[in-house]
């Protein structure tokens, strides 16, 4: 008989498994998503991600405006952020925290003058993110052989201060080599624990497993320094042991002969992929179900993935309810404590049901949230938790109160769905039919989407379903609105109204409850040939009442503001005699017409367009010609104005009289265009022929 046993730590560390979770739900909000680099050491994944549009790209440069970046658990230097900032890129940050707090220590020792010493591999992203947070010198080692060089090299490191931290997935025994030397050399060396807790766990079940077992499988990426760190404790110990990606790189030959096979698990390793392998060696091994151990007590046959996953996490809790501060909050979580020594984690699903929630404004450090524990890994430290169960829970409980006493509640509709719209009361879903979503059948339920809407429940169903109705509270505000406008409504009353139809003639506007019409000679101080020039469907404009017919239930509104008639305007701002610059619109036989400002058109005779006879205006004017001209007359009444260009133009110098003129028998003839030209035709002539 032979039995398999799986690794309590195997799949999915806390970083790794928030990376993802951060990723899909970015996805799951309509966002479109890349990750600078690939977010998980593991093909399979990477593939489906990207079957969902998520892209990887290099450098912040490659992202587009439309895009969010997410930063995977490695970590990145400050020069990401800093191009990123320039850039205007939006960024999820998923740096696992233990990286994050790696940061911060060398960020903060080099700044104070000390040299950094990194313990990694010096072309891992989580070294090389380590690296880009240091403000002065630092130097990488890979072992405790690594080091005596880096020291025997660098002999001033012994004297300086140094700060020293390790790659949260360095080996542990190389670590506690490592830091037995600092300490016997280098007596200023302020060294920090930075090995993941649970990577530690993760190694020391591996090396237990492997002195006890035939045989090991350690499922993850070979890309992977996780997963790399365990083949090398497991093959210390055991010399079948075998690294595989997927259940399909397994063969029988590997396990001949032995009796017992234990399996673990990267930190980057799927939990599909975890029972797929228990699976393939199942059948390969036939063992039995009591010869698999605890953690392995329930057949991953039965098991969907998520419950693979929760095979290798550790302590579900149920709804306990807490109250946790706020310590740090980004754009797709927020990091509380909660006490019991617990780094508290709430993912913006968790927050809220409304899939645009921006936590960065909802909430603040030092801010106290109700939630509930969905699950605490005590290796790690960590407790994932929700504010929305929290949330739902004490809000059923006002939705069926609601229910029972007809009371009108408030929610924010987040999604139109087959038949209907969904809104959300304290992250309770409530669905609208259609028949009850608007005051008409033919009104929009899309234009309902993010707006904040009153309704009644009218419906509990079983599985805290609810079904409520706008139409109900709708009606009723419509009723209460009318009898209110007509009880006190008179001429000269203005209102805020909204445009809810347009016809040839004007506009019907919503003035709260009663719709009143404003004519369209009433839009606009200029002509216009249809209201849809001035107002549009779903506008907010300002009216005001001039005349009411009870009988008839009819209101005739104005828009027209009588501050902005332009005769006023002209009146105030213009007088005889000033010159003003002014724009050719038209001109006809008799003269041209010239826009003095938007509403006033003053005419220029054809008599006064030059300081000598023309033929015809066109001779001297173009439309869209700016003139300057002097203002002459104004008839208010009969609303003309008289402009002149002649007026400031000087006379043409009138010709020289000839020393000897022929006296003719025959009659003179002169044309006469107007009677400014006889007048001065009559001064030019000799005295006989004017007479006649």
């Amino acid at each position: 008989m032979m039995k398999i046993t799986l690794a309590k730590t195997a799949g999915f560390c806390f970083g790794v498994d928030r990376a993802v979770k951060m990723v899909e739900d970015l996805v799951e909000r309509g966002e479109k998503v890349c990750t600078l680099g690939p977010i998980i050491h593991n093909t399979q994944m990477v593939e489906s991600l990207a079957s969902r549009g998520v892209r990887i790209v290099t450098d912040p440069s490659e992202v587009s405006p439309q895009e969010i970046l997410v930063i995977r658990s490695h970590g990145v230097g400050r020069n990401v952020y800093e191009q990123a900032e320039e850039r205007g890129v939006r960024i999820a940050d998923a740096t696992c925290p233990f990286v994050a707090k790696i940061h911060k220590i060398v960020a903060e020792h080099s700044a104070a003058g000390e040299t950094v010493l990194i313990a990694g591999d010096s072309k891992h992203q989580e070294v090389i993110g380590i690296c880009g947070h240091c403000n002065g010198p630092y130097f990488v080692f890979s072992d405790e052989e690594d080091l005596e060089k880096l020291l025997k090299n660098q002999s001033n490191l012994v004297d300086k201060p140094l700060c020293v931290v390790a790659q949260t997935t360095f080996h542990a025994k190389k670590w506690d080599f490592s830091q037995k030397k600092l300490k016997k050399v280098c007596t200023n060396a302020k060294i920090f624990d930075t090995i993941c807790n649970a990577t530690s766990m993760r190694q020391q079940e591996a090396a237990d497993l492997a002195a006890v077992h035939d045989g090991m499988v350690v499922i993850g990426g070979r890309h992977s320094s996780n997963t790399a760190k365990l083949f090398e404790v497991c093959h210390a110990s055991c010399d079948r042991t075998v690294l595989v990606e997927t259940a399909a790189e397994l063969a029988a030959p590997q396990f001949v002969g032995c009796r017992s096979v234990g399996v673990v698990a990267g930190a980057s390793t799927p939990a599909g992929i975890i029972k797929e392998v228990i699976q393939t060696m199942a059948e390969i091994l036939q063992p039995v179900d009591e010869q698999l151990e605890e953690t392995a007590q329930k057949s991953f046959e039965e098991m969907t993935d998520e419950e693979a996953l929760e095979a290798s996490l550790q302590g579900l809790t149920g709804e306990q309810k807490v109250c946790g501060t706020v310590l740090a909050v980004n754009a797709s979580e927020i990091q509380v404590d909660i006490g019991r020594g617990l780094a508290g984690y709430i993912t913006a699903s968790e927050y809220s049901m409304d899939p645009s929630v921006k936590l960065t404004e909802e909430v603040k450090v030092g801010d106290k949230l109700n939630l509930i524990i969905m699950k605490i890994n005590d290796q790690e430290g960590t407790a994932m938790l929700s504010k929305r169960r929290y949330d739902a829970i004490a809000g059923w409980d006002g939705i069926t109160a609601a229910k029972d006493s007809n009371e009108i509640v408030t929610g924010t509709v987040r999604e139109v769905v087959k038949g209907g719209v969904v809104a959300y009361v304290n992250n309770v879903r409530v669905f609208i039919p259609a028949s009850q979503a608007t005051a008409s059948r033919n009104d929009s339920l899309e234009d309902l989407k993010g707006q904040e809407v009153q309704f009644r429940i009218i419906e509990i169903g079983r599985g805290r379903k609810a079904v409520g109705s706008i139409r109900s509270v709708l009606r009723e505000q419509r009723k209460e609105a009318q009898a209110k406008i007509w009880e006190s409504i008179a001429v000269g009353d203005r209102f805020k109204g909204v445009v809810k139809s347009l016809t040839t003639y004007g506009a019907f506007v919503d003035i709260g409850g009663v719709d009143g019409m404003v004519h369209i000679s009433e839009l606009s101080w200029q002509r216009i040939k249809n209201p849809a020039e001035v107002v549009s469907v779903g506008d907010e404009i300002e009216v005001y009442v001039k005349a009411i017919d009870t009988e008839k239930k009819k209101i005739s509104l104005g828009y027209k503001n009588p501050e902005e008639n332009p005769w006023t305007i002209f009146q105030n701002n213009y007088n005889v005699e000033d010159v003003v610059t002014v724009k050719i619109v038209s001109i006809t036989s008799y003269g041209a017409f010239a826009r003095i400002i938007p509403g006033i058109d003053g005419l220029i005779h054809i008599s006064q367009i030059a300081n000598k006879h023309i033929e015809k205006p066109q001779d001297e004017l173009t439309v869209g010609q700016e003139v300057e001209a002097k203002i002459t007359a104004v008839d208010l009444e009969r609303k003309r104005v008289s402009l002149s260009i002649r007026a400031l133009l000087p006379e043409e110098p009138k010709p020289e009289k000839a020393e000897e003129a022929p006296v003719s028998d025959e009659p003179v003839v002169i044309e006469i265009a107007s009677a400014e030209d006889a007048a001065a035709a009559a001064e030019s002539m000799p005295e006989e022929a004017a007479e006649e």
